[in-house]
């Protein structure tokens, strides 16, 4: 009697988000110029074949890593809304939130290389300003278009210092910043 040999079970839409997911990692990385099939199988960890199969153009693989960016970015501006929303104190709820983004350093480290990217390929751009738009579109109902563009410039700067100089975030000085931007908070 002969062992069969079991077969690996292949989940296609595992295989497709994780070529997607790997696609942004490497746009962020390398930009749109260089992303090839052979680079994104290799993050992926999976056989070159996979990419083509799934994605058989270069164009259909980065449009769905950006696909898969922008709606994981679009969920993240929902559950922002909705917590802001039904925030008693909105300074420390993006104070909180903020907090949170910033717990997965390499994903926030994606997130700013796309934006950079943006700023050389207009690929990348809608991507970027679903961000840049999201945050101040929710904020703006609660306290005006400036404060809501005023606290935006802040969290990025914010964001980017705490990345760049790997410095935690001085939660009790945004929070006291965020409440000198916005009227009567």
């Amino acid at each position: 009697m002969t062992a069969r040999r079991t077969q690996r079970t292949r989940d296609p839409e595992a295989r497709r988000a994780a070529l997607a997911v790997a696609t942004m990692e490497v746009i962020a990385e390398s930009g749109v110029g260089r992303t090839t099939h052979r680079a994104v199988a290799a993050r992926a960890g999976l056989p070159l074949g996979a990419t083509t199969y799934y994605f058989p153009t270069l164009d259909d693989l980065i449009a769905a890593g950006l696909r898969h960016a922008a709606d994981a970015m679009r969920a993240d501006l929902d559950e922002w809304a909705g917590r802001l929303a039904a925030a008693s104190d909105l300074p420390a709820e993006l104070t909180t939130l903020t907090s949170e983004y910033l717990a997965d350093r390499r994903q926030v480290r994606i997130e700013y290389e796309l934006c950079v990217a943006a700023a050389r390929d207009a690929a990348l751009r809608p991507l970027a300003e679903t961000w840049m738009d999201g945050l101040p579109e929710i904020l703006e109902p609660a306290v005006g278009a400036a404060a809501a563009r005023d606290v935006c410039a802040l969290l990025d700067g914010i964001i980017l210092r705490a990345l760049v100089t790997e410095s935690d975030l001085d939660a009790p000085g945004l929070t006291a910043a965020i409440r000198r931007l916005i009227p009567a908070a």
